[in-house]
């Protein structure tokens, strides 16, 4: 074993880095016979010097970090302060200055993952990041160099824990949006600004790095179609149990059939009961991934939190730390497919949609006629009427969104259509 330690230089201590740091000293004996040498934590830097931080020697903290990753003698830059800026100006820095980065920063790979692949390979450094997508879930890396011999074809997964546990908590209890966020806010699962999560920005995110690994095709936030979940009511999860479902918020990226374009998307959809992600519950995470030789695997766990997600991160560290040794470098960026990424109007689901109508002869006709003008066949139709009013709930076949889209419009037109309650993808079947 080398007796140099390999240097590492600690960007953020907050939930993950402090985790980060603790893991490497209390495991560093495992740690240094794994990768072949001892790891050194050589510098933490914090916007809050003052505050106590246990564990860690209050003589490499510094407020400095430009300066910690210039310092030439770091071999690991491990980046866990999330954001774009300053993280994506001291992540090429590191590069420029011979290191190698680490990083959990799903918004900045999402955004120019690209560039910083470019920057990597320009100083034959390392870009690792799999705490940035599934917290200790195994999914980059799997995608990346064990899947690198078959064609991944979709990955669907829930990737977001917070938004999970809402769900879960709205279909198992029959609590409404609100009172599901305020108790995961309660337990620490939502943040007291939670919108990164319901709105489905987080997850999206995560959706554009997976695509963009999956189909070797470069995918930036910016492709991806992202819907919230804060409209899902009670009345929708009991739609969704009648039809044998329940709701989840998916990130889903597919290529398609003919294989010569892509999509990534996030947004709540209803999935069977039967399928392997509705019985995914809180906050947990889980990726389901077909390919042509593999078939199906599903990657299940928590995917987030201190220790989990920095369990990730320390996978990482070793990695790169090999590598270092051997004097060469990791998988890069594979995006050789270059594949467009269609929109959303291009993606074939099959949807189910809640009407209000008038409670009269001729409606469900009415309907019928629109939904066939636009080539949306109907599957199933269920009615109920009171006083006049009454509720339409149609399931279509599998059409494409556009199609859907055109069809939701001409309804709105009718004197018989009161309103749209809800539009709801049906995915996994």
């Amino acid at each position: 074993m080398r007796t140099r330690p390999l240097k590492v230089a600690l960007l953020g201590c907050g939930v993950v880095g402090s985790e980060v740091a603790r893991i490497m000293t209390t495991h560093a004996a495992d740690l240094a016979a794994r990768i072949g040498a001892p790891v050194e934590l050589a510098g933490v830097a914090v916007r809050r010097p003052s505050r106590v931080r246990e564990g860690i020697d209050p003589g490499l903290v510094t407020t400095d970090a430009t300066a910690l990753v210039k310092r030439g003698d770091i071999d690991v830059v491990v980046e866990v302060i999330g954001g774009i800026e300053p993280a994506r100006t001291l992540i090429t820095t590191a590069f420029e200055h011979g290191a190698s980065v680490v990083s959990a920063n799903k918004a900045l790979l999402a955004q120019d993952g690209a560039a910083l692949h470019a920057a990597a390979e320009e100083y034959d450094a390392d870009l690792y990041y799999e705490a940035a997508v599934a917290g200790a879930i195994p999914l980059i890396r799997p995608l990346r160099e064990s899947l690198a011999g078959d064609k991944v074809n979709r990955v669907l997964g829930i990737v977001n824990g917070t938004t999970n546990f809402i769900l879960d908590k709205m279909d198992s209890t029959g609590a409404g949006y609100q009172e599901a966020l305020d108790e995961a806010t309660a337990l620490g699962y939502a943040e007291a600004d939670p919108t990164a999560d319901v709105e489905g920005f987080d997850a999206a995110a995560k959706a554009a790095i997976l695509a963009g690994i999956a189909f070797h095709t470069r995918v930036r936030l910016d492709d991806v179609y992202r819907e919230g979940m804060t409209e899902v009511t009670a009345a929708d999860f009991a739609s969704a149990r009648e039809m044998g479902c329940t709701i989840k918020l998916l990130a889903i990226c597919e290529r398609a059939a003919d294989g010569a374009s892509v999509t990534a998307r996030v947004h709540p959809a209803m999935i069977p009961l039967s399928h392997p992600l509705a019985s995914v519950r809180g906050a947990y995470n889980a990726v389901f991934v077909e390919s042509d030789a593999s078939g199906q695997l599903m990657f299940y766990g928590p995917g987030a939190g201190g220790a989990p997600t920095a369990s990730a991160v320390l996978g990482d560290l070793v990695a790169v730390c090999r590598n270092r040794l051997n004097g060469g470098t990791g998988p890069g960026e594979s995006a050789y497919a270059a594949l467009p990424v269609s929109g959303m109007g291009e993606v074939v689901t099959r949807f189910h949609i809640s009407l209000d109508v008038a409670d009269k002869p001729g409606v469900l006709a009415q309907v019928a006629t629109v939904f066939a003008e636009h080539g949306v066949s109907i599957d199933t139709v269920r009615q109920q009427g009171k006083d006049g009013e009454a509720s339409l709930v149609v399931v279509t076949h599998r059409a494409s969104d556009a199609a859907l889209n055109g069809t939701v419009e001409a309804l709105r037109k009718l004197d018989t259509v009161r309103g749209v309650a809800s539009i709801m993808r049906v995915e996994g079947e």
